[in-house]
């Protein structure tokens, strides 16, 4: 199972929100590229980045910070946050970003989607983020009333890399991974998933690695607060 550290970012700084609340935003780093060059450092495989104010914008907005980060690192990036076209897709491919994640277009226009990963085999992720099991878009600003499973299923054959699917009610709470959905999820559907949000202890880790089906995690405030040890999380992930 592959661990991806999270970088968010707003106003140029690496934070973290609960449940995607911007005002709540807590500052962990005002460096962004100092921070992934420490998560590649101590081992890591990946990185996971959203730009949170272009989820909101529906633009890239931390073009910048981005840049940085692809420039001090040579782990591969998922990168998701305001994209939202063709030529943003494009233009973050060809600046270096190994997966694209889509996520409000994912609802509001699948075939461009699934048009993209045709074009950029294993390049486009699909971020399905869900609140009491309905799809959110717009930075988590809107609840749909399409429920996740059926949006995954949309994308089956497609050619996608990844689902990575966020129980919002958990993300950034620390309150531990909702595991039973994420594993239905990945029981439903062919393409890999990867959960997110709530990762907040090793047991976490090892119950989501424990499921066999599971592809992945991505980890937050965990690492930030130093609830446990980097090495400790991969460990946990390999068993």
């Amino acid at each position: 199972m592959i661990l991806y550290p999270a970088i968010d970012l707003k106003d140029g700084a690496c934070v973290r929100l609960k449940r995607g609340a911007m005002e709540g935003a807590t500052v962990f780093n005002a460096d962004p590229a100092a921070q992934a060059q420490l998560f590649a450092d101590v081992g890591f495989e990946w990185l996971h980045c959203v730009d949170l104010d272009g989820a909101f914008a529906g633009r890239s907005e931390n073009e910048a910070a981005i840049k940085a980060i692809r420039a001090a690192i040579s782990l591969p990036i998922q990168l998701g946050g305001g994209i939202r076209d063709r030529a943003a897709i494009e233009g973050w491919l060809e600046a270096g970003i190994a997966r694209v994640i889509l996520g409000t277009i994912a609802l509001r226009d699948p075939e461009l989607v699934k048009q993209a990963a045709r074009a950029h085999p294993g390049g486009i992720v699909v971020g399905i983020d869900a609140q009491d099991g309905m799809v959110a878009v717009e930075g988590w600003a809107e609840v749909s009333a399409m429920p996740a499973l059926d949006l995954a299923r949309r994308f089956e054959d497609a050619g996608v890399a990844a689902i990575v699917f966020t129980d919002i009610a958990r993300d950034g709470m620390m309150q531990g991974v909702n595991v039973e959905a994420t594993a239905t999820l990945a029981n439903a559907v062919r393409i890999p998933v990867i959960a997110s949000g709530g990762v907040s202890s090793l047991d976490d880790i090892k119950a989501i690695s424990a499921t066999k089906i599971i592809a992945g995690a991505v980890i937050g405030r965990a690492l930030y607060e130093g609830t446990f040890e980097a090495r400790d999380a991969l460990a946990a992930a390999a068993i």
